[in-house]
Order: structure tokens, then sequence, then C-alpha cells
């Protein structure tokens, strides 16, 4: 459900696999998929597509509850602003218990879908990888990491075919920490976007970085405060990937070889929402530390900044940045 970057080729991984599945996603996507199938490419070159007659597409839930197959697991996928709406939708097609992924940005996201649709069995997951549109039909990979999820044994039964699709799933009897992790890693995703340079480009350019750890000071603060300690998703600990960022660049280059192991053309999906004038998910990243600060009592300026900074939708000058983080 919500079949853009990351519901299409998670989606896509699954059915060229072998797995039956439904995508659920805007027409113009859809177009292109029945024009031209589903191509998927990813950074260690490996490709898989999708003859256009394999794909079982549907334009929204634009149908009737009979038209709905019950589906054994569904993976919502739409941007976070959309969660409760899409929730809901299903709610209103699905028998209750149906089991629902979310694979989204954000760490609140598995309690929006729950308060939408109380009857389907609500999991939240995390997708650490980058995901681009290079083509009408065409999504490549661009960064790495392993799919992860709330342990649950509705999802026991897909932990091969997750495997077999080259997307391994990792289940953890508490995902919060993780999902915290990936949205300290997150905070560089504005900050990209901003730029107007590929990801590996704007880790590169030390102002850059120095935006991004200041993001993450501000926010592991809070943490630290909310009693909250954050997994470990690279080889260094949360706390020290600040410090991390503010090394000189040749240093950083040495010491930061796996993070930089990205596509020389990969941008954070908020930079190509910024890029298309879409709205982006700040409210979900910068956001999610301004409002946990604020339920603590405790000012999260430069997260506030970021947010602010976002909404002008449009990429930013480095010398106007720093001085909207006081950097």
């Amino acid at each position: 459900m919500g079949a853009g970057a990351i519901g299409c080729f998670v989606g896509g991984r699954l059915a060229a696999a072998g797995q039956r599945v439904r995508f659920i996603g805007r027409a113009r996507i859809g177009d292109a998929l029945r024009a031209e199938g589903l191509r998927l490419t990813d950074l260690e070159s490996a490709e898989r597509q999708l003859a256009a007659s394999a794909i079982d597409w549907q334009d929204g839930l634009a149908a009737t509850p009979a038209a709905v197959e019950t589906p054994g697991l569904v993976l919502l996928c739409v941007k976070s602003a959309a969660t409760a709406e899409a929730a809901g939708q299903l709610a209103a097609l699905l028998p209750p218990g149906t089991a629902l992924l979310c694979l989204q940005n954000g760490v609140d996201n598995a309690e929006l879908a729950a308060l939408a649709a109380p009857g389907l069995r609500v999991l939240p997951g995390m997708v650490p990888f980058n995901v681009a549109q290079r083509g009408p039909a065409w999504f490549h990979r661009g960064t790495s990491g392993r799919l992860a999820a709330q342990q649950d044994p509705a999802l026991l039964p897909y932990l091969t075919q997750f495997a077999a699709a080259g997307l391994p799933l990792s289940l953890h009897q508490d995902l919060r920490p993780v999902l915290w992790a990936k949205l300290l890693l997150n905070l560089n995703n504005p900050v990209n976007a901003l730029s107007g340079l590929p990801l590996r480009a704007q880790l590169l350019d030390a102002g850059w970085r120095r935006c991004t750890a200041l993001l993450m000071d501000e926010a592991l603060g809070v943490l630290q405060a909310a009693g909250l300690q954050p997994a470990r998703l690279t080889p260094l600990p949360p706390a020290w990937i600040p410090h991390l960022m503010r090394l000189p660049t040749p240093l950083f280059r040495l010491i930061a070889a796996g993070m930089l192991r990205i596509d020389p053309n990969a941008r954070s999906s908020m930079a190509d929402d910024l890029a298309l004038g879409r709205a982006t998910e700040i409210d979900a990243i910068c956001g999610a530390i301004v409002r946990l600060g604020a339920r603590l009592g405790r000012p999260t300026p430069r997260n506030a900044a970021m947010v602010e900074l976002m909404r002008q939708r449009r990429a930013l000058p480095l010398a106007e940045v720093r001085q909207a983080l006081q950097a």
C-alpha cells in the first residue's frame, strides 16, 4: 500500500522472487509499470525485472470490498503524513487481524496506523536503505542495510520469502530503539535536501556534515532526557556519530568508508520530494525531536529551525542553513 519508491522496490523484489504481490499506488506510477514493466537495480549491480503482464497493480483503494482479496501481509509504504488515511482505508476493506507492517520513516507511524485501524494487527518496521526513482518504471537502491520489524508471530511465515527476495528481515523484541536510531541517521536527510547535492558529495563536505552533527547533538540530548537509548545500526555507537561528522574530511573519508559506500547519484527521498515541490517528511523526522522535546520541556531550536527551513521547499546556501542552525 503506497507503491512509490520503497513500495515498488520491496514489493518488486518479493514478486521477482515468486511471491504474489498486489501493488496499490498512484495512477502515474501504475501507468508506467503497465507500459514498461518494473526494473529494479541496486548498488551491487544486481538487476531484476518484472514484465508488465506480471504486475498486479491497483490505482488507489477505489475498489469495492468485494474486489480486494484478503492478503496475508500488507506492507504500508505511504509517506508518513498519509499514514492515518491509508490505514483507515485498509481497515474498511480488510478483515480484523490482518497484519500490517509499516515500512516508513519516523517513529510514530505504527501508533498512528493502529489508532486509525484498531482492528488490524499493526506492526512497526524499519527500512535502512535509500531507493530512488531513476525512470518512470525504474527504481534503484543506492545504499545498503537490513530490513527490521517488531517480532510477531504474524511475520514468521514470511522470513524465508523476504530472504529469498534478497531482503532479509530482522525481528526485534522492541523495535523502538531501532526506529530512534534510524531517525538519528535520517537527520541528515533534510541537510542533504537543502544542499542540492548527491548524498555522497554532501557527506564529503565538512560544512554540511557539521549541520547534521548539530541536529544529532540536540536529538541525542533529548533522547537521553527521555530515557531512550537508540540501537547501534552502524559500526560506531550513536553518540559517536556527531563526532565522526565533525572530523576533517580526509579523516572522515578514511573512518567512514562504510558509510560512504553509496551510489554516487543517490539522494535522500526528502531531496527528491524537495526537488519536485512535494511536501516532505520533515515533521516525521526533525518534527519528532521537537515534539519529544516539548513533552519534556526541553528546547530543540535547531531541529525546529530545520523544520522551518524545509517548509520553504527549496535548496539553500550552506551559509543560510548554518546561520539558521546557529552553526
